[in-house]
């Protein structure tokens, strides 16, 4: 029997406004309040007291000054942190890391960022930037991580297989009219979570990288051919690793090449170089070279955008912000984010709220997804499963303009970027998702049941009832 639920219709609830429903329930689950963005001191930092405004604001000075390994951390940090944290770290590089340390001051420099530094008391500042969430991402340490399963063991160097859909070196065809052509595989900065660890940054004691063969002008050569010999191919994202690593001018001599593809109608800039090094943005060979490339696509009627990949609030700062700006006044049609859903980061309905809010109505960055983050080795403790996030892109409607309202996404291996609420089945006592797809990839033409078959995805088993978590004890090895 199915029982209907009627509203009350009484005087008294029509007249109802909200502001007198919320005085008589409570607050509203999220409270929004504007924000103005700050740059944090930097100063407060022992090793940089003495740096100056102009040094900060260097991209070269950024560089230079990474930190890199335990040493350097020490010399930014001074007595600020206990030996217990950095023994934490130490055995994180040696056991777990499957992303090399590389921090830009500009990063580390949003990390514990509303702390006290002149306490006297390490512990505290300790606990401050252990629960720091640009921290958690950044600088993993190794109680960070998952113990009983710190892997899925489903979970896989190259986790959505770009590398075995390659057409050339570096160039991934994945999509019908989309491609991912990796330039380089080196970033500014190394994020802990990065989907492309198998390829993108140094060696760790636990990954041994693969590495591109060709030589950057002939892996852009290759690239470019397959695009003219390519026509279905309108869409291509530049990415590597991370743009801001290719040296301008030859990154300028690509996208202009790029633009007398006449079939090409969309290019995406992937940096996330722009929150964590905005100075690179803002150096004058750079936004006069980039104004350069936007107006040529402008009037090729080729929309040229940069995407960015920002995962708290804590990293949009004035900097940010200013980067952001010079870009679209340069004639860059958007600015858009790519986050990643990170446990431990932002994945609580306030948290991407609040980021989201300051990426729109502050730095004028579009949000625009949110990824579950990827099955890659010994990165269960920020994976999230399909159910949280289903309840998080929930959570977050109806409070940001709906241009402005991200989508979080689940990139399923073989299949591609699927909103959350598309899964077509799904076994919650084990954490396994069905999803399905409407294309082929180009390693799929002839493969008669790719568009019927249902594709697997796993929930980190960590979050799965204990009758779950028994049937993964039993057949995780199978």
């Amino acid at each position: 029997m199915t029982v209907v639920h009627e509203a009350p219709t009484t005087p008294e609830y029509t007249r109802t406004t909200v502001s007198e429903a919320i005085a008589r329930t409570g607050h509203q689950p999220y409270e929004y309040a504007r924000r103005e963005l700050v740059e944090p001191d930097w100063r407060r930092f022992p090793g940089w007291r003495d740096v100056t405004v102009a040094q900060w604001r260097d991209a070269q000075w950024q560089r230079v000054h990474c930190v890199k390994n335990v040493r350097q951390l020490r010399n930014v940090m001074g007595e600020l942190l206990t030996e217990d944290f950095y023994a934490d770290l130490v055995a994180d590089q040696e056991q777990m890391a499957t992303m090399s340390m590389l921090l830009p001051p500009q990063m580390l420099n949003t990390m514990a960022c509303g702390t006290d530094v002149d306490t006297g008391d390490p512990r505290a500042f300790t606990a401050a930037f252990y629960a720091d969430p640009i921290r958690r991402y950044m600088l993993p340490v190794r109680s960070d991580r998952a113990t009983d399963w710190p892997s899925h063991p489903y979970a896989t160097r190259d986790s959505l297989h770009e590398a075995e859909m390659w057409v050339v070196e570096g160039l991934t065809h994945r999509y019908p009219t989309k491609v991912l052509a990796e330039l380089l595989s080196t970033c500014p900065q190394y994020c802990g979570h990065c989907t492309r660890m198998d390829l993108v940054g140094n060696s760790t004691s636990q990954v041994d990288k693969h590495k591109l063969g060709l030589k950057p002008v002939d892996r852009q050569e290759q690239i470019l051919d397959y695009l003219k010999r390519t026509p279905g191919v309108r869409d291509v994202v530049v990415s590597g690793g991370d743009v801001a690593n290719v040296p301008w001018h030859q990154l300028e001599a690509f996208l202009m090449r790029l633009l007398d593809v006449d079939t090409i109608r969309d290019i995406r800039l992937a940096t996330k170089a722009l929150a964590g090094l905005p100075q690179h943005w803002l150096q004058p060979r750079v936004v006069e070279g980039l104004e350069r490339v936007a107006r040529t696509a402008l009037r090729r009627g080729v929309n040229l955008a940069i995407h960015t990949h920002v995962n708290h609030v804590n990293s949009v700062t004035p900097l940010v912000a200013e980067a952001t700006r010079t870009a679209l006044e340069v004639g860059v049609r958007d600015v858009r984010n790519q986050g990643v859903l990170l446990r431990g980061v932002n994945a609580t309905p306030d948290d991407l709220l609040d980021l989201c809010f300051a990426l729109q109505g502050e730095a004028n960055i579009l949000p625009y997804y949110f990824y579950m983050c990827d099955m890659i080795p010994n990165a269960e403790h920020w994976r999230t499963a399909v159910w949280e996030a289903q309840i998080l892109q929930h959570a977050i409607m109806g409070y940001l303009p709906g241009y402005a309202t991200p989508r979080i996404i689940c990139d399923v291996p073989y299949v591609g970027k699927r909103w959350v609420h598309q899964v077509a089945e799904y076994d919650r006592e084990r954490g396994i998702s069905y999803w399905t797809k409407n294309y082929r990839t180009h390693i799929e033409l002839d493969d008669p049941e790719a568009l019927t078959r249902h594709y697997p995805y796993y929930d980190p088993i960590q979050t799965l009832p204990e009758t779950g978590q028994d049937w993964w004890r039993h057949h995780g090895q199978d």
